[in-house]
C-alpha cells in the first residue's frame, strides 16, 4: 500500500507551560506513515492525539524530536513556509465543518485555490471534480445555511481534497453527524483514499471512524501503547 513515507515521527516530545509548571501532552512519539495509509490517532480526550495531528499540520511545533512531512522538518520551517506546504500539499477536515457562511458551495471548495497559480479553466476543473466525487454539482449555488449536517461536511471534504493532496488530515469529521451521514462521510474518504492514493490520518474516539481504519494507533497519556494494522 505504501511507497514512500510521507511522515517520519521521531521521539517527539510536546510541553505546554501552566502556571510555574508545564505539560507533557506528547511523549517520545515514534511513528511513520505512507503514501496511500487510512490511519487513526485513537484515544481518550486528553490523550494528545490532537496534538499530535497539529504538530504533523504544521500548526504547531515540537518541543524536542522531529517530524518530518513530505521531506520538510516542521520544525525548521518559519510560518510562512508551513503555510505553504498546507497550501500546497495538506488538507485539513475538522468536526465543525469551518465553511464560509457568506459563500456559496462552489466558491467555499474553490477556496484553497484561490492561492495557488491557476488559471481560471484549471480552478474551474478542479472545484467541478472535487464536486462530483462528493456528489454536490446539485448544491453548488447553495450557501452553508441552506445544507444539512452531512452535506457541510461534504462540502468541507470536496475543499479539503479540492488540489488532490498528498495528506489530508482529519480531526474528529464525525463528530457532530448521525450515524447514517457518519458511514457515507467515511465511504467517500474511503473511495477518495483508494482512487487518489492520498494519505488520510484521523485524530478520533468514534467507533464509527475506527471501524473504517486500516491502521489504529491508540495514545494514552502521550504515549502510542499500540499501533495495529487492520487487514480485514
Amino acid at each position: 500500500m505504501e511507497n514512500s513515507e510521507i511522515v517520519t515521527v521521531k521521539d517527539l516530545i510536546k510541553r505546554y507551560p501552566i502556571g510555574k509548571g508545564e505539560f507533557t501532552a506528547l511523549n517520545g512519539i515514534d511513528l511513520t506513515f505512507g503514501t496511500g495509509e487510512f490511519a487513526g490517532i485513537v484515544g481518550p480526550s486528553g490523550s494528545g492525539k490532537t496534538t499530535l495531528l497539529n504538530i504533523i499540520g504544521s500548526l504547531d511545533i515540537p518541543t524536542e524530536g522531529s517530524v518530518v512531512v513530505l521531506g520538510k522538518s516542521i520544525r525548521e520551517l518559519n510560518h510562512k513556509q508551513a503555510a505553504l506546504l498546507r497550501r500546497k500539499h495538506m488538507g485539513f477536515i475538522f468536526q465543525t465543518f469551518n465553511l464560509l457562511p457568506v459563500y456559496t458551495v462552489y466558491e467555499n471548495v474553490e477556496f484553497p485555490l484561490l492561492l495557488l497559480k491557476l488559471s481560471a479553466a484549471e480552478k474551474k476543473k478542479a472545484v467541478m471534480d472535487s464536486l462530483e466525487w462528493l456528489g454536490l454539482t446539485d448544491k453548488m449555488k447553495s450557501r452553508p445555511a441552506q445544507l444539512s449536517g452531512g452535506e457541510c461536511q461534504r462540502v468541507a471534504i470536496a475543499r479539503a481534497m479540492v488540489k488532490k493532496p498528498e495528506l489530508v488530515l482529519a480531526d474528529e469529521p464525525t463528530a457532530n453527524l448521525d450515524s447514517e451521514n457518519s458511514h457515507h462521510i467515511l465511504q467517500t474518504m474511503e473511495n477518495l483514499n483508494k482512487d487518489l492514493q492520498t494519505t488520510f490520518i484521523f485524530a478520533t474516539h468514534d467507533d464509527k471512524v475506527i471501524k473504517y481504519l486500516k491502521r489504529k494507533i491508540l495514545i494514552e497519556d502521550g504515549k502510542v501503547s499500540a499501533d495495529d494494522v487492520i487487514t480485514n
